[in-house]
């Protein structure tokens, strides 16, 4: 529907101020906090992406997405049979089954994605995109972040663009599809809407904002245009898509802002991991911290929290 498209005006500087606002709300506090961070901790996917990635870290990191919270800690706050997990563990293609088969023998459910299509940079042929989603999906993975690319977005190649996404979702199969659209890249908020916009026509379960990197990842101006994009796109079509900040996110409090944007502007429906994920690899660390300063009083030192 590219009438859709050639309409769009996003009025950056009520964009900008809007994002200032919401650095300056308050968080939560005491009990209430604890329960907004465990909430976080549903919705990470958590990552590794490096290139000195092995068997053996990957299944050090599905243990920590099983336990992403001292059993201790859990029993404290009485959530310690809740069966709280993280909402996925991600990883590249080459090590996709190697996390598979660690969370299979660690007999938990938790999915198992996988970034693919040329991923950081897309730029690699249409049909090398292809065939590294359908090896990820062959290999197990059940949700499949690809990258989209860039230059079609600055060249204004919309039918281009979503023609590639679709074939993106077509070799997902039954795989969940997450299309990153690298918004530091973009050039414009006007950009990235119009890029959500097509994400979603042409089939994405998530649209998410980066790679992890790109010099800039996920901020919140870019946030509350791809929410709303996201929420124009549900009223019109009555179908919910996800969104997923990435790159950056640190901090406990950091995510609890996230969630509590998604909230103001998407509903408390878009709360769980089925529609909202956050993108980290060390947040899980500061989220455990936190934990462990309300329980305790105290502050974790670096071997109480080993696993972090």
């Amino acid at each position: 529907e590219l009438g859709w498209i050639s309409k769009v005006h996003v009025n950056q500087p009520a964009v900008v101020r809007h994002a200032e606002q919401i650095k300056k709300w308050r968080t939560v506090k005491g009990n209430w906090q604890a329960a907004w961070l465990l909430k976080a901790v549903t919705c990470i996917d958590l990552t590794t992406l490096s290139g000195d990635d092995t068997p053996s870290n990957v299944r050090r990191l599905c243990f920590k997405a099983k336990h992403p919270i001292r059993e201790d800690l859990l029993k404290a706050l009485d959530m310690h049979d809740k069966g709280i997990t993280v909402g996925a563990v991600c990883v590249y293609p080459a090590r996709v089954t190697d996390a598979v088969n660690a969370l299979k023998a660690a007999g938990c459910n938790i999915p198992v994605a996988s970034v693919a299509a040329g991923f950081p940079s897309g730029q690699t042929p249409l049909e090398t995109k292809l065939a590294e989603i359908k090896l990820a999906v062959e290999y197990g993975a059940r949700e499949i972040d690809i990258v989209i690319s860039r230059s079609l977005v600055l060249t204004g190649q919309w039918e281009g663009l979503y023609e590639e996404i679709r074939q993106c979702r077509e070799a997902c199969g039954e795989a969940h599809m997450k299309t990153i659209l690298a918004t530091g890249e973009l050039g414009s908020l006007a950009n990235v809407y119009k890029a959500s916009m097509i994400a979603m026509m042409a089939g994405s379960d998530f649209i998410k904002t980066s790679t992890g990197k790109e010099v800039e990842n996920a901020t919140f101006p870019v946030g509350v245009v791809m929410m709303r994009a996201i929420r124009e796109f549900y009223w019109q079509t009555g179908n919910k898509v996800g969104f997923k900040p990435a790159g950056g996110i640190r901090t406990a409090k950091e995510a609890i802002t996230w969630l509590m944007l998604v909230k103001e502007e998407l509903g408390v429906e878009w709360l769980t991991p089925e529609l909202f994920r956050l993108g980290a690899s060390s947040l899980l660390e500061d989220i455990e911290k936190q934990i462990f300063y309300h329980v305790t009083g105290s502050y974790a030192l670096q071997h109480d929290l080993a696993m972090a």
